[in-house]
């Protein structure tokens, strides 16, 4: 009976999320982007090719927790709950369009056209048969591939056909010479950053302000990564640290100040500002853990905020009102006025705290961060100074929040109290767990996803942010460690997964 309430249980899974799609208009956005892609008449196709997806992917979770000898009678009866769900979700909704319901008043992708993308213009009944048949056929199809996979070792079979290829091409001599060779690392680097470089003339202004938005938060994950992903201190004022750098970089560089400061001579006060705050910061919080240091750091971060806000430092910090007219940086004689200059300066930026962050990962620093971050108790134990590395930890992680700062006020030309609220500290959190805790690329692809996918979506306009929050609980769900998680998350992950009575069979471990 397990396996059976396994199954139903992913079957509903899978159902709520297809009845979610069409709820949000996911397919009428689907529809879209794979009829301009392709240059298709009608965006039908796309709709129905998401909701055939959702239906493959979960009649190929079934086969894992299926008992039966026969893929068809293991999957039919989860693919045929899932798809009786939609197909009488898709005739209710049809039925109610029909009899002249304006559901548009409670949800805005719900018309009579965008319902027409599933329907064919067919009776509510026929319309609901037409999707159980449909549904049905993709999740047995899903379930029949994923179990031939497994059954003729398809991707054993590929993995060493790839790694046969692999390892030919590596044992050809030109191949192998370049690989010998010293520089041929910092040739693959350089074609790397040439790419990057020539990536933002491809780019139109608004593209190079949205992926120049993700590099800035690239730049506060990488820093904040320092703290929470490499050392397991979860900071929630991280905020605190990008409003120093913004500030002081806004305050040395405009004209209602009267400093005279060029950007370039800003900008190193105020990372290094930052960095000196977050040493003040944690010399009061170096013994606490846990919720303990994240509702310190949460009140560090609102008491800046509200500084800033205040009244009585209007003339110190431009009040509510914030500072305007931010100073640019200029080199050669050329002003940073575009988009597309912010982007090299950005880029520069990311290169910087990649480079920083990869050294430190392997450095003696590094090591006794990931120690402590496994238990503090154990590395202070093994000689570890853990309040010396905590010190240091928040300096090089406020420092980064710094640059990001600085950037950020110099490319808007303004810095306001409401950019840096709570909701800042924890989009960056959330972009490094999503992306993968202690994990460089992890924190690359997590900036893409939580602030480039939004925009991606901003097709469905008032649902924009409800399918993003769907989307961010399937992934969780799907990957909870991360989507691209360090090599350690990863054996963590695969560890926390393994069966409960999978070492039955070996001798218990003694008690300490």
């Amino acid at each position: 009976m397990s396996h059976v309430r396994s199954n139903l249980k992913n079957s509903l899974l899978t159902s709520g999320i297809s009845c979610c799609a069409v709820l949000l208009g996911l397919t009428g956005l689907a529809g879209a982007m794979v009829a301009d892609w392709f240059g298709l008449p009608t965006r039908t196709v796309g709709a129905w090719v998401l909701l055939l997806a959702i239906a493959f992917w979960g009649g190929a979770r079934t086969v894992g927790h299926s008992k039966s000898a026969s893929v068809v009678a293991g999957s039919l009866m989860p693919s045929a709950t899932h798809a009786l769900v939609v197909a009488l979700f898709v005739g209710l909704i049809s039925s109610l369009l029909d009899s002249g319901v304006n559901m548009r008043q409670y949800l805005t992708q719900m018309s009579p056209e965008a319902m027409g993308l599933l329907t064919f213009g067919f009776a509510p009944w026929a319309a609901s048969l037409v999707v159980f048949v449909a549904l049905l056929a993709a999740g047995v199809a899903g379930a029949a591939v994923v179990f031939a996979s497994a059954r003729h070792r398809w991707r054993e079979s590929w993995a060493r056909g790839w790694r046969g290829v692999r390892t030919k091409v590596m044992a050809a001599p030109l191949v192998s010479r370049l690989a010998q060779h010293k520089s041929s690392r910092r040739v693959s680097y350089a074609i790397a950053v040439a790419i990057l470089l020539a990536l933002p003339f491809g780019l139109g202004r608004y593209w190079n302000y949205i992926l120049g938005t993700v590099g800035i938060y690239v730049i506060l994950g990488l820093g904040l990564n320092v703290l929470v992903g490499m050392t397991g201190l979860l900071n929630l004022g991280y905020a605190a640290f990008f409003a120093i750098g913004a500030y002081t970089v806004a305050i040395l560089t405009a004209p209602q100040f009267n400093s005279g400061w060029s950007f370039w001579a800003a900008l190193p006060v105020g990372v290094l500002l930052a960095t000196l705050t977050g040493v003040l910061l944690s010399l009061p919080v170096l013994r606490m853990r846990g919720d303990y240091l994240a509702i310190v750091t949460l009140g560090f971060g609102e008491i800046i905020r509200i500084l800033a806000k205040s009244d009585v430092l209007t003339d110190f910090s431009g009040g509510p009102r914030g500072v305007r007219a931010v100073a640019g940086p200029e080199l050669f004689g050329v002003s940073f006025s575009s988009a597309l200059h912010f982007m090299y300066l950005i880029l520069l930026g990311i290169m910087l705290a990649v480079f920083v962050v990869s050294r430190l990962q392997g450095s003696r620093p590094g090591r006794a961060w990931m120690a402590m971050r496994e238990d503090e108790d154990v590395a202070q134990a093994m000689g570890i100074y853990t309040l010396k590395y905590k010190v240091l930890a928040f300096a090089i992680s406020a420092a980064f929040a710094g640059l990001g700062g600085g950037i950020f006020a110099s490319r808007n030309m303004f810095t306001g109290p409401e950019d840096f609220t709570l909701m800042v500290s924890v989009n960056v959190l959330c972009l490094v767990i999503i992306g993968g805790m202690g994990s460089i690329p992890g924190v690359v692809v997590g900036a893409l996803v939580l602030k480039g996918l939004p925009e991606v979506l901003r097709q469905l306009s008032d649902y924009r942010m409800l399918a993003f929050g769907a989307l961010l609980v399937m992934m969780m769900i799907l990957r909870p460690e991360g989507l691209w998680p360090s090599t350690r998350g990863r054996m963590a992950a695969q560890g926390s997964r393994e069966e409960p009575g999978s070492r039955s069979t070996s001798e218990p471990s003694p008690g300490v």
